[in-house]
């Protein structure tokens, strides 16, 4: 079958969450496809719940049947399939529709956070170049009438103006590079895998990134323990999620914990995965028995820190830079404005 691309988190969590609520009424899977199925008016989702649907028909499990459609992960495919082997599929569902819907959320949280400085930054360099093109050269007619010429910093200033002016398709080509290379790191898939490994060694955004890949771990642990998966084939899974290094380092750490034979909380709190009061609310969890409870907790408390950390982020970001905006346009200003206004002076 001709290679499909993955569905969207927002996609997969509309698609989880829909089934889930079919299955907890008691259809059947293949009904539940052509349930949805009547609902979709969108040509490419009919197409793939056509494909869910056929599959279905042919007496295919549920999982083969989201796997034929090959526009599904596989980590969903797995649960489904663990969701269909011990006949929790509807709750299996839900939580890949809660986990995707936080996924999405992040991401978008992320996208929204680096929009604002990058169009900022843009129109800095608008201006920037506007001062430096348009502006400084009628200033320099000014001065050659007075019968003076600009020296110091506005005469190099407007030295860079001309250059600008001289080669502006040059800077123009690299201007429509950078857009393109910002569109292939938020769009394509290797893109933002490049784009996190960067922001995730990267000094001033790596703190956030370990806090994100230690949400998404905690996400992650609470769904498949609670669909019924052992604690070490969970944390295989989780560690192909969390996309950071140093969190898949220290899953590493864990794994070998649990076989030298520590319990999944031992192994936690020694691996350094959670600060220390989430590594005690573990120990607690695992004690009364409800350690998927506890890791859904510390994933929603791990999503309100990551929120807050981008908010704090975009509100020293914004004044940095309109005062580093103002502090140039200011300084080509009155780089030809007091000369300009000895001349004037000098005259009167």
């Amino acid at each position: 079958m001709k290679n499909q691309k993955l569905l969207s988190n927002s996609e997969i969590a509309s698609f989880c969450s829909q089934t889930s609520m079919i299955l907890n009424a008691g259809i059947t899977p293949s009904e539940g496809m052509n349930i949805l199925l009547s609902d979709t008016k969108d040509p490419k989702g009919r197409e793939i719940i056509e494909k869910a649907l056929t599959a279905c028909r042919q007496g295919e499990s549920f999982s083969k049947a989201l796997a034929a459609t090959g526009v599904f992960p596989g980590y969903v495919l797995h649960l489904a399939e663990l969701g269909e082997e011990s006949g929790n599929l509807d709750n299996v569902m839900k939580s890949l529709s809660v986990y995707y819907e936080r996924e999405d959320t992040i991401a978008e949280n992320i996208r929204g956070a680096v929009r604002y400085p990058l169009v900022m930054i843009g129109m800095m360099l608008l201006v920037i170049f506007i001062l430096l093109t348009r502006v400084l050269p009628i200033f320099n007619q000014v001065f050659l009438q007075l019968g003076s010429e600009m020296t110091g910093i506005s005469a190099t200033l407007l030295s860079l103006g001309t250059s600008l002016n001289r080669y502006s398709l040059t800077f123009l080509i690299v201007l429509l590079a950078g857009v393109c290379l910002y569109l292939l790191a938020s769009k394509t898939k290797m893109g933002k895998q490049l784009s996190r490994k960067f922001l995730s060694v990267f000094p001033p955004t790596r703190k956030f990134y370990e806090k994100v890949a230690a949400g998404r771990f905690a996400s992650g642990l609470a769904m498949t323990l609670s669909s019924g998966l052992d604690t070490y084939n969970s944390l295989d899974m989780v560690s192909a999620l969390v996309e950071n290094r140093t969190m898949e380092e220290k899953i590493a750490v864990c794994k070998k914990r649990l076989k030298d034979g520590d319990n999944l909380s031992e192994a936690l709190v020694k691996s350094s995965i959670f600060s220390n009061l989430y590594s005690r609310m573990v120990a607690v969890g695992f004690k009364a028995g409800s350690i998927d409870t506890v890791m859904g907790k510390i994933s929603e408390n791990y999503e309100k820190e990551t929120d807050k950390k981008l908010q704090s982020m975009i509100s020293v970001l914004e004044p940095t830079l309109v005062i580093i905006l103002s502090f140039i346009v200011g300084l080509i200003l009155l780089s030809v404005i007091l000369p300009l206004m000895g001349i004037m002076s000098t005259i009167g």
